[in-house]
């Protein structure tokens, strides 16, 4: 089943199913050298997307020109395509156990227009043996055909990272995976097209699977371990960014920084793994610590703020706080998972009045589905400002300029310590 030249001759069309901040620079990647259809279920996004604009502000206008790509919101569309990139959302549900409902959806799809000699390849952050276990019966099913006699399987983990600018699709080494030799020769050549750092070909699906799991989840920890450390420098009266930099003068210290943990990348797959090692009868003990610690940093910023608050003679009721930024992290507009909205949340728990500020979230999405205003414009009389993600915007703030927006005394909450150092009049504090 070779199907390389026949994609790169344009005989054939590779189709993209998913169309956010992985799907889509995939998709148009592609679309420089191949004929692509990209499909998403949404019909509004697929709407802006043929008029060269993506709402997610992921890519820019220009890299929507001279593309060989049709979007589709019609998963009719698909019965053209022989080769099926799978990049849609893994999220958690409110047990923070895996949903796998958008990617047995998108199998669902493919199974209905597979045909003999086609390929399926899964980006979407899955636990071990997921793809296997979960996605190929569904491809069987609705198709007739078996796997890898009639078709073939591939996991190809993405590692877009939102916002990042430096390192890209391109830049950033493949991990490849497939059933079968054939297959995972043709999957690493098709990628190598459209990334040219190269592929790393893993010797099996769970493998290419559990590596992902792997690279997130070691952040993950990480940063418990700094959040905890934050913590603790508090209590001592220490700033936690100048032990950072003390620890920081090993030549084998790993940096990492302490922070709110959130998105649908390294803030979910924690539990898909956590998941899977209960199927298999193994209590996760260190990913359980990172969770209880992550979990619990809205609450203590929160709880700095009020602390601050009530020492400074004002009732939680008669207090005003501006929070700066909405989003899981700085220069996105994705709001899936932000642990700044329960932050926002336990501070309107105590009566504080709590004014929202973000320019890149959506203001009617974070009504919609968490019943908060995002302002335009900022009010005054502040008892504590928190700069909660660092967007570029936030990063030229003057300290002359926000004392008129904030009360003698106000409090300036930087979470990422953007401003340390920098202010004298604010009573700074940083994680």
């Amino acid at each position: 089943m070779l199907i390389y030249d026949d994609l790169l001759q344009k005989k054939k069309k590779l189709a993209v199913i998913g169309l956010g901040y992985v799907g889509l620079p995939l998709a148009l990647a592609f679309a420089e050298k191949l004929s692509v259809i990209g499909y998403d279920i949404d019909s509004k996004k697929v709407g802006q997307l043929k008029e060269g604009s993506d709402p997610s502000r992921a890519v820019g206008q220009e890299a929507f020109k001279h593309k060989d790509i049709v979007f589709s919101c019609d998963a009719g569309s698909l019965q053209e395509a022989h080769f099926f990139i799978v990049a849609v959302p893994t999220p958690v549900d409110h047990h923070k156990a895996p949903d796998l409902q958008p990617l047995l959806l998108a199998s669902e799809a493919i199974g209905r227009v597979l045909k003999k000699g086609d390929y399926v390849v899964f980006e979407s952050t899955v636990y071990p043996g997921c793809t296997e276990e979960e996605c190929l019966p569904v491809l069987e099913q609705h198709s007739g055909l078996q796997c890898p006699g009639d078709f073939k399987l591939g996991y190809s983990p993405e590692r877009i990272n939102p916002g990042d600018k430096n390192h890209t699709l391109a830049n950033t080494v493949k991990v490849v995976a497939a059933c079968d030799p054939l297959s995972l020769e043709e999957t690493a050549r098709l990628y190598e097209l459209v990334v040219t750092a190269g592929v790393h070909k893993a010797p099996g699906i769970k493998v290419a699977e559990t590596g992902k799991m792997l690279e997130n989840t070691q952040r993950y920890v990480n940063i418990s371990l700094m959040n905890e450390m934050a913590m603790i420098c508090d209590r001592l009266g220490i700033n936690t960014l100048d032990v950072l930099e003390a620890a920081g003068t090993k030549w084998n210290f790993a940096k990492f920084n302490p922070g709110l943990v959130g998105g649908h990348c390294i803030g979910v797959d924690p539990y898909y793994l956590k998941h899977k090692a209960r199927q298999l009868g193994y209590h996760a003990q260190v990913l359980a610590s990172g969770e209880l610690v992550n979990d619990e940093m809205p609450y203590y910023v929160s709880k700095k703020v009020l602390q601050h608050i009530i020492k400074a003679g004002t009732h939680p009721q008669e207090a005003r706080v501006l929070v700066l930024g909405i989003t899981f992290k700085e220069n996105v507009s994705d709001i899936r998972n932000s642990k700044v909205i329960p932050l926002v949340k336990d501070l309107m728990d105590y009566a504080v009045q709590v004014d929202v500020m973000d320019n890149y979230a959506d203001a009617h999405e974070v009504w919609e589905q968490h019943g908060i205003r995002l302002l335009e414009k900022a009010g005054s009389g502040y008892d504590a400002v928190v700069l909660a993600v660092a967007h570029d915007a936030y990063r030229h703030f003057s300290e002359e300029g926000l004392l008129h927006s904030c009360k003698q005394g106000a409090m300036f909450a930087d979470l990422k310590g953007h401003y340390r150092g920098k202010f004298s009049t604010l009573v700074y504090w940083n994680l």
